[in-house]
């Protein structure tokens, strides 16, 4: 049996003005399998924003379903979904949001110093120390977010992204502020997490590292209109 950390069923997202009602998302059926690697594309104003948004728990849909874990969290209350989100959702963003009064190793540290487990200094240090090996950024631990270059802050944004080891790690546009050569490291940096066992989704603008995910997803105007899978062994 495939254990299905995340699933939406006929998932519908509108948002209503004094002057126009907009269907962001229309419809949406989609199951994420424990270490699947899957990308979301299509044009501006297409509903991928709005998607990422109700699968990290930072927005609800209209109607429509989504379990995480096999828990509907149209049952949860506002406590009960920030648990499930600081516990199993790690995201990264296009523009790094990371702290500049902070250091790498403080930055990354942040979720398990906020988290409602508590943890021991020495817990914390081994949990840093072994999420920037994993990025290969632990010679960076004492320097500032801004004496490092765009890829390497987001890096360091992947960190600590994962300091907490989620179930999913969610991606918005993760190289839209990067050269093509930081990019291009930072997409081998998730495919090395992924096949570490890490669940990815992953919004992108880019059609080529769209391609870097087994199963790539793509939306029109809030409608999901191709679901492709390729061969995980290419």
């Amino acid at each position: 049996m495939q254990n299905y950390p995340i699933r939406l069923t006929s998932v519908s997202k509108v948002y209503d003005s004094e002057l126009v009602e907009t269907h962001a998302l229309s419809d949406i059926n989609l199951e994420i399998c424990g270490g699947d690697y899957i990308s979301i594309s299509g044009p501006s104003g297409c509903g991928k924003s709005t998607l990422l948004s109700i699968l990290g728990l930072l927005d609800q849909p209209t109607s429509g379903q989504y379990f995480i874990d096999n828990v509907d969290v149209a049952s949860l209350n506002f406590n009960e979904s920030a648990k499930i989100r600081n516990e199993k959702i790690g995201f990264v963003f296009q523009s790094f949001n990371l702290i500049d009064e902070l250091s790498v190793f403080d930055n990354v540290a942040l979720p398990l110093r906020y988290s409602a487990k508590s943890m021991s200094k020495n817990e914390i240090e081994k949990r840093v120390m072994a999420s920037l090996e994993m990025v290969d950024m632990s010679h960076r631990q004492a320097h500032f977010p801004n004496q490092l270059s765009g890829g390497q802050q987001q890096r360091i944004a992947i960190a600590r992204a994962i300091v907490h080891q989620p179930t999913i790690l969610l991606v918005d546009e993760p190289t839209g502020n990067l050269d093509s050569k930081s990019g291009d490291m930072v997409m081998a940096l998730l495919s090395e997490l992924n096949r570490k066992g890490v669940t990815i989704c992953m919004v992108t603008h880019d059609a080529r590292y769209a391609d870097a995910a087994a199963i790539k997803l793509k939306l029109q105007d809030g409608v999901m209109i191709r679901e492709v899978e390729l061969d995980k062994a290419v």
